[in-house]
């Protein structure tokens, strides 16, 4: 018996059937040679042999009389694996094999459908056979798409849930059966007073956690805040607002039960490259690409804003190295980005990214021990569930959401994945586009994920929001050809410098006040460094896979 966090029983509490809150991916799969027979069956037989190496697989969820706290994890007494691992083609067998804009429609419908609580909380479909498009090679292949619910894991948990059922050949490796002698506890086995009770100790513990967590807090925020009155007085410049609102955009909106679903790929070992000749990481790269993907669809279908667009980015919480199997739950905050898109000039955009990206991870570094990934569980349902739930309802189905100014216009998230292939039952994933969560008020969520040498984008919306999905599809494409272009003909830019000490602040706020243009200078590298780094551009650069 183990009860959830709070922020993990928050997706449980939130939940609607306007905003699911599972996580998935669709990868497609390559059957080994001379493969004859059923690709779903092999994948239940595969899946059935593992179940014990992932508690996500047999565990359930009970929930507390009269929802007095966090709902708790228990061994169900029994899995059925033809309820879990569907056929997702089954109605066109012996039929032509689906097309994959009919496999990402499906995958979009899917998606947008809960999970049935009264079992482990994941699903997985399978597609027999998929015809590719000319421009990705023709041939037919497999598709697998899973669902599992986000209370149970988060991107990363996912990447070592992965690791424990997926293999690096298309043999499968042999795993150790299950201990025959251990015992989970079950439905079966739980009191009522021991259920109250741990609902009392452990809101307990979390205000005991908390009072004892505070003098460190209030330090740390008091020094922030120090830093922020000693650096306005001198400069005299008085100090911005922590947060900015994000402008109008028609991602922020009240969201329905219709999804749409896109994907792309880019070439990784290249968006690397152009992210070190710039002077920045992999990730500030992707913002990138995801700002002009984002800039130049905007202009084409409505009005872009003269306000930079904001994007939501989680941030993981997770200690470095901490691999353990039975603790997959969410340990993750959130950040806030500006991507820089009211910049017309492609290396202005990228510095206003790495700038904005280089406040967050000075922000995260002072406030990361302090975030909080669980809260006292006595009467949280009532509290989160119920009335947290209702004003986001409200605020959802009311067009508030299209109304009212939000702090980000989008979700997006960037999970590293494994950098070599895997197989499933002895097929080879090709891809692993990653499916995330979108709520009232941002309607669209981009997630990217990294695998076996090349970068995988997933693009969720509420169709209204997004009614021209594929065009954003095909603008992130063009922003890496634009990206290509840009590191060919005006090489690269500087990192943003740090932020100024209390002693040179004064002189910089000078020099400041005699800049005229509202857009930030673009910084270049020394001559020879420029000519080093498109030399290793161009070197590193590969085929984009379609």
């Amino acid at each position: 018996m183990k009860s959830l966090t709070g922020l993990d029983a928050t997706f449980l509490y939130l939940e609607t059937p306007e905003m699911p809150m599972h996580v998935g991916s669709l990868n497609l799969c390559e059957l080994p040679a001379g493969f004859k027979g059923s690709f779903h069956k092999a994948v239940k037989e595969h899946i059935a042999k593992r179940m014990h190496l992932a508690p996500v697989f047999s565990r359930k969820l009970v929930f507390m009389p009269l929802d007095l706290g966090h709902p708790l994890w228990v061994e169900a007494d029994s899995v059925d694996i033809s309820f879990h691992i569907r056929r997702a083609d089954s109605a066109r067998k012996g039929a032509a094999p689906m097309t994959l804009a009919e496999v990402h429609k499906l995958c979009a419908q899917l998606h947008s459908e809960v999970i049935d609580r009264n079992f482990p909380l994941w699903e997985f479909y399978i597609f027999d056979r998929i015809q590719l498009p000319a421009s990705q090679g023709g041939k037919v292949v497999a598709g697998f798409f899973s669902k599992i619910h986000h209370a149970a894991l988060d991107g990363k948990g996912g990447v070592m849930l992965a690791n424990a059922l997926l293999d690096f050949s298309p043999v499968p490796r042999e795993v150790p059966p299950p201990d025959p002698t251990r015992r989970r506890k079950t439905e079966a086995d739980l009191k009522l007073g021991k259920m109250i009770g741990s609902v009392f100790s452990s809101s307990l513990g979390q205000l005991a956690k908390l009072a004892k967590a505070l003098p460190s807090a209030a330090s740390t925020f008091g020094s922030t805040l120090a830093r922020q009155s000693t650096a306005s007085s001198a400069t005299g410049v008085k100090p911005k607002m922590p947060m900015k609102l994000a402008p109008q955009t028609p991602f922020n909106t009240g969201i329905t039960t219709d999804r749409v679903f896109v994907t792309a790929t880019l070439p990784l070992a290249e968006c690397k490259a152009m992210g070190k000749a710039v002077g920045g990481s992999f990730n500030d790269i992707v913002l990138w690409i995801c700002s002009t993907a984002l800039r130049n669809y905007l202009t084409q279908h409505h009005s872009l804003p003269k306000k930079s667009l904001v994007a939501a980015m989680p941030v993981s919480l997770r200690e470095a190295g901490a691999t353990d199997a039975a603790n997959l739950g969410n340990q993750v905050s959130m950040s806030l980005v500006e991507l820089g898109t009211q910049l017309a000039h492609p290396l202005k955009r990228m510095n206003a990214i790495m700038a904005s990206t280089a406040k967050v991870k000075t922000s995260m570094q002072s406030l990361k021990g302090l975030l909080p990934t669980d809260y006292p569980s006595l009467l949280a349902p009532w509290l989160v569930g119920g009335a947290a739930k209702m004003a986001l309802n409200a605020y959802g189905k009311s067009g508030m959401a299209s109304r009212l100014p939000m702090v980000a216009n989008l979700a997006i998230s960037n999970v590293p994945g494994p950098p070599v292939p895997l197989y499933l039952a002895g097929a080879k994933f090709l891809t692993f586009h990653p499916l995330s969560i979108i709520l009232h008020g941002l309607a669209l969520n981009i997630t990217i994920q990294t695998y076996a040498g090349h970068v995988d984008f997933g693009i969720v919306a509420d169709k209204k929001a997004l009614p021209h999905a594929k065009d954003l599809a095909k603008a992130i494409e063009d922003a890496f050809t634009e990206a290509q272009a840009l590191m060919a003909s005006a090489p690269a830019v500087a990192a943003p410098a740090p932020p100024k000490t209390a002693k040179t602040a004064n002189v910089a706020a000078k020099k400041t006040t005699r800049k005229t243009t509202k857009e930030p200078a673009v910084k270049k590298l020394p001559v020879k460094t420029r000519k080093a780094a498109v030399t290793k551009v161009t070197k590193t650069a590969v085929k984009r896979p379609r």
